[in-house]
Formats: structure tokens, sequence, C-alpha cells
């Protein structure tokens, strides 16, 4: 079977419109092959636009949903109001960004589609359109039903999944149970499986520095991470841990593990976009940005860019595709061995 994946345009103001006419004239070769089908879900007219300046040789045809699709196609979301600035928040821009969501995971449901790729959508336009949500990932929890869903950022052989993510850091202790860290360690294992990777290494980081330095610096290393690694040990899985989060970084870097549980979202954050933006030593400022957000825990497949909309760069030309085909790539590698969530897991 092809893999067909929906690529949802997010707010047709950012550069959404711009690195998928990008990606896809990248990706021209895969598609024409046949190795590849996508559906882009959005703004029409946005799209044409993008296509026009920078992607001119694509024919990117207009579909309906519940009819039958070429190996590249565009799906409209809803209908067009006003038009749509690029770099201008507006309330139609987030009605687009739900409804191009929306679409996709239905038409995941049905089996029409096997994964669906993000691009950014802006949260203060998604709550003005009325759709009273922080983001994506609540987004898409709230289409599919799904609960206790779990972060991982990837960049290379950086896979690094998240215990907490957009909470206050003196909250987080607090969510670190057992039942929380060994979900995510179940679904981090899956997912590698899922990506094909022959060895499933995990890393779990310490919260506290030193892992908590024989308790001196916190006992939650101790009580909480060390009996959940010892029984996931016990059952077959190669989990490590706590290693103290000042080297477990450079460790999963170097390739002694395949992927690391932080605890909190810079922890995880940082380390992933470090190596993920390329900077012009003569500017200092980055040219291009690199990673992948990728949803566990839902029961579809869904990956992202790890950027947002970037409302000052939209329709300039500088806005950089990359990340978008890394998201293609990894929901293609998912959806080849059809991983969509965590099977036989308590939900936390």
């Amino acid at each position: 079977m092809i893999p067909h994946l929906a690529i949802t345009m997010g707010d047709p103001a950012g550069v959404g419109p711009e690195i998928i006419a990008k990606a896809c004239k990248v990706l021209k070769p895969q598609l024409d092959a046949d190795e590849l089908r996508l559906l882009v879900i959005g703004s029409n007219d946005a799209l044409n636009r993008a296509c026009r300046t920078f992607a001119p040789e694509l024919d990117i045809p207009s579909v309906e949903a519940d009819g039958d699709w070429p190996g590249l196609a565009a799906l409209q979301a809803c209908p067009e109001g006003e038009p749509i600035l690029p770099g201008v928040l507006s309330t139609d821009g987030g009605r687009f960004a739900y409804h191009a969501v929306e679409q996709a995971v239905r038409l995941a449901k049905a089996g029409r589609i096997h994964g669906i790729v993000t691009a950014p959508l802006n949260k203060e336009a998604l709550n003005k359109a009325g759709f009273h949500f922080a983001g994506h990932t609540d987004l898409l929890a709230h289409l599919t039903g799904a609960k206790g869903s779990v972060m991982m950022l990837a960049h290379g052989n950086m896979r690094v999944s998240h215990v907490t993510t957009h909470i206050a850091l003196e909250d987080v202790p607090k969510k670190l149970t057992p039942e929380r860290l060994r979900y995510v360690i179940d679904l981090t294992a899956e997912t590698l499986e899922g990506l094909g990777l022959p060895r499933r290494r995990i890393a779990v980081a310490a919260l506290n520095p030193h892992a908590g330095e024989g308790g001196l610096f916190g006992r939650q290393d101790i009580e909480v991470s060390e009996p959940v690694i010892a029984q996931c040990v016990a059952e077959g899985l190669d989990v490590v841990g706590p290693v103290p989060g000042d080297t477990v970084f450079v460790k999963l870097h170097a390739g002694q593990f395949d992927a690391v549980i932080a605890m909190y979202h810079d922890q995880g954050h940082i380390p992933v976009k470090l190596l993920g933006f390329n900077v012009d030593p003569k500017t200092g400022k980055w040219d291009s940005l690199s990673g992948v957000n990728i949803t566990l825990g839902l029961p579809i497949i869904r990956t992202s860019v790890d950027h947002g909309t970037a409302f000052d760069i939209a329709g300039k030309g500088i806005a950089n595709e990359l990340s978008l085909l890394e998201a293609v790539d990894y929901a293609l590698r998912l959806a080849a061995t059809r991983v969509t969530g965590l099977k036989g897991a308590a939900k936390p």
C-alpha cells in the first residue's frame, strides 16, 4: 500500500503555504514515482498563490473529500472568507487551521489517509475563531478522544519524549508519577519500534541535579524513577537511568541511547533545538531549523514541524521547508509499520 499523508496548512497567514509548496517541489520525484501520496488540506487560494510564487511547476488539483484523489491534491478545508494576508492575524486564519485538522482527522479515522503532518497554527487566531484550544495537541486529543498524549521531539538521532510540557516548573515534581513515567516509556519504546530501529535503548533523564545525589537534592529520582526503570528492565525493556540531565543528551547524541525521557519542557527542548538550528556565524542569525514534533498516544499518526507560524517572514520567500520534509519522513516511517498508539497500556 502506498502511504497517503495529509498535510494540514495551519494558519494560511503564516509560513504554512510557502513551506508546503516548497516541500511538495522537493518531494515531486517521490510523488511521480508513486512512492508517496499527499493531500494538502487548507485554503486553496493560499496554496495556489504560494505555488505560483515558489513552485510554479507544480500542478495541485482541487478535490472533494469523498472523491478520488491523484497522488498530489488539495482539499478546501472550509469556505473562503475575507482575503487572508501573509503575516496578518485574523479570525479566518484560525477558522481554516481548525477545519483543516478536523477534516484530516475524519479522513484518518475513515482510513483514507495513513497519517497527518501539520504546518503551524496560531493559537491566538484559533481562539479568536471560537476554537478554544491551547494548540494542535489539545485539538487533536479533542477530535480523537485521546487522553494522556506525549510529545516527542526528534532531530537526527536525537529523540526526546517528555513527561511534562506546558506547565510551571514548580508543578513538574507533582506530575512525575510512576504511572505517567511508565506510560511515556512504553509509548516511546513502541514508537522506536515503529521507526524500524533495531535497538530501542531508552534513557530516563534525572529530574534533579546528579540524579538527587543520594537524596541530598531531592528524592523523586530515587523514589519514583528508579522503581519504574527497574520494573521496565524486569519486563525486558532496555531502559537505563536516571541519568543526570547534564550528560544524558551528550550520550544520546553520541549514539549510546536511542531516545531520552525528559522530565520537563526545557530539559528536552533545549538540546534538540540547539542542534536543529543552523546559525550563520557571520550574521549570528539562523537560516534554517530542522526537527519534528511527534504526538504519541493518539489513535492516528501525527507529526509536525518544530516551529511556529513565523508571521514576520510569511510570504517573503525565506521560510525553510526542512522541518516539514523531516515531519513527512517521520510520518512515512511510522505509517509503514502502522504504529498508531499504545497497545494494551492503561492511560495515566
